[in-house]
């Protein structure tokens, strides 16, 4: 059966169920040195390509002897995410040992935190069709990510075991935690993606999902009602999901295999019950991985090689002061108070360096509705060009408002926009500067005008458009039109050459 919003996959079996999800996020900081050490972060962009096990040092790779220094970065990035989710931020937190083994996890344990979060309870509101859901954060906490296993060759095939990259190991992870409060796929896709949309903009994490710099763990269950009682099966962890499509998918299969299982072994939820599942992106199934771990089997204790942090004023005013205003609330000034279209607005707001171009040419003086425009059309067509993102053609946010002032005032045509802004990214000059210099900018002058369309209007080749505008067939004005731009090398006025045609054939 396929599963589809609002049909129960408990209907054909006289069940009525419901979806019970939670989140674990997963956001790796880009800090520009690891959690623990001043190894090179593979997160931050500088190192995003390096070789494998290129990132490496002796505290990473959990040598005897080496001790861990706090990234204070990575502590105010967490806090700065704390506050766009409405957490309570605490103002005394530790570090903790999470034992357990892994060959991409050197030490055989995780330094994190267990009893003491640095972000407390928070919330999240998501817009819906018919209503805004609120998503409440249990936590979000600190720790460091480990390395990965790969089962690829480099060059292609397969190994006889697997290869591991320690390069990820001890980048900073920040992992929120939400309560089971989303009942369907779509919610925890939208969720997912605002929480991208929100650390990106505040310019914690790139967020480039296919290096998993967010990785996303739904933890599932259903509620099944049959003959009056109340049946919920075990939890299920689907592992790192570092695609929109993947959550989607991996929800919706996993509410059906759920409901099919309960009617195989009746198993409900209790203790030692969870279990960890992967995705198989080409059968799009679930997996089995391994039966999942409560807490008390990682025995945490306090980490004694690291101080405990306490959060001050201070640092709480250093952080506030990095706060942006946070994409919904972008989105809703965009439409609203700058009169965007919705198409338009979420464009710029997609990409935050755009976000941040676009607001430096709205200082600079230019229209909004005009300047959007510009940057969806226009710059976005020379940057798909070059291969970069808007910000990054060398064109500065004074020479785009140039650029729009000009063609406001009608002194440059909408033919030479494109030609003006390729010269602007060659060069710092003004706008208007280079606009003479091509000879981009329009004639106006009656007397020079008049005399282009006087000596079209007396063409004889052109003698059947003349007739047909003056018969009131204004559509032949264009052919009129044409031959005065080319003698005026694009450098008239449409408008008033228009304006001067008809007046002298219909006025």
């Amino acid at each position: 059966m396929t599963i589809t919003p609002g049909n129960d996959p408990g209907a054909p079996y006289g069940l009525k169920t419901r979806l019970m999800a939670g989140m674990e996020i997963h956001v790796e900081l880009d800090t520009r040195s690891k959690m623990w050490t001043d190894a090179p972060n593979v997160a931050h962009p500088e190192f995003l390509n390096s070789e494998p096990n290129t990132l490496l040092s002796p505290v990473v790779i959990g040598m005897p002897g080496t001790l861990p220094v706090i990234n204070e970065q990575a502590v105010e990035m967490s806090i700065l995410v704390g506050l766009a989710l409405n957490c309570d931020i605490a103002t005394h937190t530790k570090w903790d040992r999470k034992s357990y083994w892994y060959p991409d996890l050197p030490k055989n344990y995780q330094i994190s935190q267990y009893d003491e979060p640095i972000c407390g309870e928070g919330s999240l509101d998501i817009p819906g069709r018919d209503a805004t859901k609120t998503i409440r954060i249990t936590r979000a906490h600190l720790e460091e990510d480990a390395g990965k296993l790969l089962h690829e060759l480099p060059g292609g095939g397969f190994s006889d075991g697997s290869l591991v990259d320690l390069n990820r190991a001890g980048t900073p992870l920040l992992e929120i935690v939400t309560e089971p409060d989303f009942d369907s796929a779509d919610q925890a896709v939208a969720f997912g993606q605002m929480l991208r949309d929100i650390c990106r903009h505040l310019g914690v994490t790139q967020g480039i999902m296919q290096k998993g710099h967010m990785r996303f763990e739904p933890n599932i269950n259903v509620v099944i009602e049959k003959d009056g009682e109340t049946f919920k099966t075990p939890v299920v962890e689907i592992k790192n999901l570092n695609s929109f499509k993947a959550v989607h998918g991996a929800i919706m299969h996993e509410h059906e295999r759920q409901v099919e299982q309960w009617l195989k072994d009746g198993k409900v939820m209790g203790a030692r019950a969870k279990s960890t599942r992967g995705w198989d992106d080409v059968n799009l199934v679930t997996t089995p991985q391994r039966e999942k771990e409560d807490a008390d089997e990682y025995r945490y204790f306090p980490d004694p090689d690291l101080c405990e942090v306490e959060v001050t004023d201070e640092m709480m005013d250093r952080v506030r002061a990095q706060m942006v205003e946070l994409p919904l609330a972008r989105l809703r000034r965009y439409t609203g108070e700058l009169g965007l279209k919705e198409i338009d607005a979420k464009a710029i707001i997609d990409e935050p360096a755009t976000t941040r171009f676009y607001e430096a040419i709205l200082t600079a003086g230019a229209d909004a509705v005009a300047a959007a425009k510009l940057m969806r059309n226009n710059l976005s067509k020379l940057a798909n060009e070059k291969g970069v993102l808007p910000d990054a053609l060398g064109i500065s946010a004074g020479q785009v408002a140039g650029v729009l002032t000009l063609s406001k005032a009608g002194r440059i045509g909408s033919s030479v926009v494109d030609n003006l802004l390729a010269a602007c990214a060659d060069s710092d000059d003004p706008a208007e500067q280079l606009a003479e210099a091509n000879n981009w900018v329009q004639v106006q002058d009656d007397s020079a005008l008049e005399a282009w369309v006087d000596e079209v209007l007396a063409n004889p080749k052109m003698a059947r458009s003349v007739e047909d505008v003056k018969a009131g067939k204004d559509k032949a004005i264009n052919a009129l039109l044409g031959q005065v731009m080319r003698l005026s090398k694009g450098s008239a006025n449409p408008q008033q050459v228009t304006g001067m045609i008809k007046d002298k054939l219909q006025g």
